[in-house]
């Protein structure tokens, strides 16, 4: 004779059909766990844990002081090859665009030097942007350029494709790159470019990109609102 079906698991059924069917839309509250015991006819203790499961599987997100709402699905990077923003966003049917928040040129800091493997002092440019998907702010992105590379470019070429830019006008084709993730929390000037709270977690990406020769010609510095993008990677055992 078969077991019967835990209830909590009965309810995290019912309220997951009603976020994959949209009753529940992505972004909108949904009920207290006081209001879902009436509701389901159980105890407290009992929707907190079918809301806690719905939680781990990504679908439910906790806001501090705010309450349980669906989650946005995330655009998902999967980390292979060299990554592009653009491409990732519309591979997800979403549209990518983007904010440019400052653009101009100045010595190059040590950091900076050390990445792109140029002299202290050095002229870069740097560009700085917010990168969304349906208009919705995903992260904030400061890239460095060294000024040689890009001096004869338009900044339309710039900032809208510079990788492609670079292979046509100058020879230059994107090899590879570095990356480096880490987690942090949000500044008071990052939350309020990407609308979010202060303090909310977010993804720190460092990358650098090289060329054919093995040259790095950009250095880039992103920050991702944490419950709007995710970095995916896929490995084989050898």
């Amino acid at each position: 004779m078969p077991k019967k079906m835990p209830v909590y698991i009965q309810m995290h059924n019912q309220m997951r059909e009603w976020i994959n069917t949209g009753e529940w839309k992505e972004g909108t509250k949904i009920p207290s766990e006081r209001d879902l015991a009436l509701q389901f006819d159980v105890s407290r203790m009992t929707a907190r844990q079918a809301v806690n499961t719905l939680v781990d599987e990504g679908l439910l997100e906790r806001r501090r002081g705010s309450g349980t709402f669906v989650a946005l699905e995330k655009v998902r990077e999967k980390m292979s090859g060299v990554p592009s923003f653009t491409e990732t966003v519309e591979r997800q049917g979403k549209t990518p665009t983007s904010q440019l928040v400052a653009f101009h040129t100045k010595p190059a800091s040590i950091s900076e030097a050390e990445k792109l493997m140029i002299e202290h002092n050095e002229e870069v440019l740097i560009m700085e942007r917010i990168r969304s998907a349906d208009g919705v702010p995903i992260c904030y992105e400061v890239a460095t350029i060294p000024y040689k590379y890009v001096k004869d470019l338009s900044k339309k070429q710039i900032t809208q494709h510079l990788f492609k830019t670079l292979e046509v006008e100058k020879g230059m084709r994107v090899d590879h790159a570095e990356q480096t993730i880490s987690a942090t929390w949000a500044s008071e000037s990052i939350a309020e470019m990407l609308g979010i709270k202060r303090g909310s977690s977010v993804l720190r990406l460092r990358q650098v990109s090289y060329s054919q020769d093995g040259t790095p010609f950009e250095y880039v510095r992103s920050q991702y609102v944490g419950d709007r993008y995710e970095f995916f990677l896929e490995a084989t055992k050898k």
